[in-house]
């Protein structure tokens, strides 16, 4: 599995509000603008409910996460069930404040030599931009 880490971001929120909006994945109905933004093209949001979102991915497809883990105020642990490839995301959370929090995303995928090269620049971009995103979600 080759491992794309995303910037570490800081989130001006305390931990357990981060963790609370984000372990529950109907709370997503509180930021679709966020999420669909304009000139977001390559990502949008399909369905979801409590433990699984899908999002439609150009050129992939859709692709459907569901939540395998949450461990309060540290991580939520995500397995994609209809990719092309294994591909497992993680949101880690640590508490840097009584209203900060220090927040990166994982993302582990199976890429085989042939398609890792067109892949990994991709994969890194998006680890980024969801961990962007975080940081202007609403979590009051």
């Amino acid at each position: 599995m080759t491992s794309f880490e995303s910037k570490t971001v800081r989130i001006t929120h305390p931990a357990e509000k981060v963790f609370a909006l984000l372990s529950d994945l109907s709370n997503l109905e509180r930021f679709q603008g966020v999420l669909n933004a304009p000139g977001n093209d390559k990502l949008k949001i399909t369905g979801y409910d409590r433990d699984s979102l899908s999002i439609e991915v150009s050129p992939v497809g859709t692709l459907t996460f569901r939540i395998v883990n949450r461990e309060p105020y540290k991580t939520i642990k995500f397995e994609a069930e209809n990719s092309p490839l294994p591909l497992n995301l993680w949101i880690q959370f640590v508490s840097t404040g009584e209203n900060e929090t220090a927040s990166r995303i994982t993302i582990k995928a199976d890429l085989n030599p042939f398609i890792k090269p067109m892949l990994s620049k991709p994969l890194q971009e998006g680890a980024d931009k969801m961990a962007d995103m975080l940081v202007v979600l609403p979590y009051e």
